[in-house]
């Protein structure tokens, strides 16, 4: 498929996707209530937009950052989660929750604190390094630290309620999420997505091999920067804001890889496209599903990327059989 033609029907899903996302949930707001006059014009200014806007720069982010890790560590199965920076942002929203019970701009704080603690010993471990091993070694020794001392904190938990409160932050969600929410992650996630959109000859270039990228003039160290700082901006934010949505960043990049082509940098703007679009989707069916509550968008997440996976999976065993 041509990459203009890709971009355009990726555009027009996105929007068709956003507008979809203002009417629908457990009540359905008609078109003809998207107006100030009506009573319940305040569901569509006041939760549905700020809520909408959010999920497409979280899909956004997201889906931008695995193409990029994908095609920095030259592995297919590579994603955000890989850096540690999630696990770093949750273990700070939830010592927020635990230590001090903290409002949703403290967890906010805590959480982006924590990611830039993350970042910063990331930096420290891989400093001068060159090899991807070193730089996932590092990612997993964090995520893996992370996730310990986020259990401990829930551990020690003071009572019940704060166990609940952790642990329902943790499986991710959009529910109640408004215009402050939006306003406190949108910076972090555009600036990180700017960050990211530069790297695209230089991940190209990087195809070819380390030796023939610096021969073309691509700075590798840089690179690194480039993509340590632009991912970890994204992932932080979108942990900070929303908790942790998985998957996003792995299923995109794959499901568009076959229309875009295997380059990275062009990969990359359909990729973002793409992850808006899936959490859009996502988000409405976490509302449309039956109860009086919703599911989350961690778990629904979930329970959308494994089975693709399974899909995946089932085809390489038969074509290696045909």
């Amino acid at each position: 498929m041509r990459r203009v033609t890709l971009l355009i029907l990726l555009v027009v899903m996105v929007f068709a996707l956003f507008f979809a996302s203002l009417s629908v949930g457990k009540a359905v707001v008609p078109l003809s209530a998207w107006w100030a006059g009506d009573a319940r014009w305040s569901i569509i200014a006041e939760l549905r937009v700020p809520r909408a806007a959010l999920a497409t720069l979280l899909g956004a982010s997201l889906g931008l950052s695995g193409a990029v890790m994908q095609g920095w560590l030259r592995n297919p199965l590579a994603d955000p989660g890989v850096l540690g920076t999630s696990s770093a942002a949750a273990l700070g929203a939830v010592a927020a929750i635990v230590l001090g019970g903290a409002s949703q701009w403290g967890i906010f704080a805590a959480a982006m604190l924590s990611a830039g603690g993350g970042l910063a010993l990331l930096a420290a471990l891989t400093w001068r390094a060159e090899t991807p091993a070193a730089f996932v070694l590092a990612g997993t020794v964090l995520a893996s630290l992370g996730a310990a001392l986020t259990v401990f904190l829930i551990s020690i938990a003071p009572n019940p309620y704060v166990v609940a409160a952790a642990i329902d932050w943790l499986m991710g969600a959009l529910t109640d999420r408004g215009a402050e929410d939006l306003a406190h992650a949108a910076p972090f996630m555009l600036a990180g997505c700017a960050l990211l959109l530069t790297t695209g000859r230089s991940l190209d270039a990087l195809t070819l091999g380390t030796d023939a990228a610096r021969s073309l003039g691509i700075s590798l160290s840089r690179l690194q920067a480039l993509v340590i700082a632009g991912a970890g901006l994204c992932v932080g934010a979108g942990v900070a804001a929303t908790g942790v949505v998985g998957f996003v960043g792995l299923v995109v990049p794959h499901m568009l890889r076959p229309l875009a082509g295997a380059r990275p940098g062009a990969l990359l703007l359909p990729s973002a496209l793409g992850g808006a679009a899936l959490v859009l989707a996502a988000d409405i069916l976490c509302r449309l599903a039956p109860g009086a509550g919703e599911v989350r968008l961690g778990v629904a997440m979930a329970l959308i990327g494994a089975p693709y996976f399974l899909v995946l999976l089932l085809g390489e065993r038969g074509r290696s059989w045909g």
